[in-house]
């Protein structure tokens, strides 16, 4: 079976083509293949599906087997692997995934010959508490600057979801932030029904945010899409950027925009291919 190793701002993860290969039990396939010590390593397994809706589906896999919903760096590299392996001649297109078709326009490299990276229509920040999904018997109403205690500290949040739910908090410094102490205790907090992704937070100006991310089923990653249109939103909610941010993580640099008039979030970076293999 061959797969292709990815990543979009160090967020990486494993990727086959549907089209070719017959995938079963894909859960336990992404938790194997995942270990970074005994496995390929990566943040989990991306399916490249057919769609009866879109131009393809993506279906993910975090790496302790969880299904995930949407990821904005995946969607990237999804796009760059379709063209770049002749499954499609076209520069925009619609994926579909469990949070929604999506719309990316491909960036080409100089050459012509390959996908530098993309831009994808994220859709419009979710911010109804049901629909996040929090715990509407705890928190009937969304609002900046929620406290939530984990371990004796509490941090203000923001709740947002870009597909699946974000937790973002402020902090003074991401690398001292306590994001592999406090980000498994608060993915799990009863606030959030199906756990949540923790975003921690620095704002450097009114352009420029810095961000360490917790994934629900993945863990702290080196970047994470969704997170970054999160952290943006949050950002421009509290009133502390403007509408076009750069957000700085540990594996690279996402530009996000987002547009009032249309409420839509627009994400841009890179997609890179690694590797390929035969397992």
């Amino acid at each position: 079976m061959k797969f292709t190793k990815m990543h979009g701002c160090g967020n990486d993860y494993i990727y086959f083509n549907c089209f070719e290969e017959n995938v079963e039990n894909p859960e336990e396939l992404s938790v194997r293949l995942s270990d970074r010590r005994k496995g390929i390593g990566g943040d989990g397994i991306v399916l490249i599906k057919p769609s009866e809706n879109a131009d393809f589906f993506m279906d993910m896999y975090n790496n302790d087997g969880s299904r995930g919903k949407m990821c904005g760096n995946a969607i990237r590299c999804v796009g760059k692997y379709v063209y770049e392996h002749g499954m499609t001649d076209k520069t925009e297109l619609d994926i579909e995934t469990l949070s929604g078709i999506k719309h990316l326009k491909l960036k080409l490299e100089d050459d012509g010959s390959k996908i530098a990276g993309a831009t994808v229509d994220m859709g419009s920040p979710i911010t109804d508490p049901a629909l996040i999904p929090l715990n509407t018997d705890i928190i009937k109403e969304n609002k900046p600057g929620y406290t939530l205690g984990a371990m004796a500290r509490c941090h203000r949040f923001t709740f947002v979801s870009m597909g699946n739910p974000h937790a973002v908090t402020f902090v003074d410094d991401v690398e001292t932030a306590p994001v592999e102490e406090l980000g498994p205790v608060y993915e799990h907090h009863e606030v959030f029904p199906e756990r949540a992704n923790i975003e921690f937070v620095h704002v450097i100006d009114r352009t420029h945010i810095d961000m360490r991310v917790w994934e629900r089923g993945s863990g702290e990653t080196f970047a994470c899409g969704t997170g970054a249109c999160a952290s943006a939103y949050a950002c421009i909610w509290n009133g502390l950027t403007d509408n076009e941010v750069t957000v700085n993580m540990r594996g690279g640099s996402l530009v996000i925009k987002y547009d009032p008039g249309l409420n839509t979030v627009f994400m841009t970076g890179p997609a890179t291919e690694v590797f390929t293999g035969t397992i």
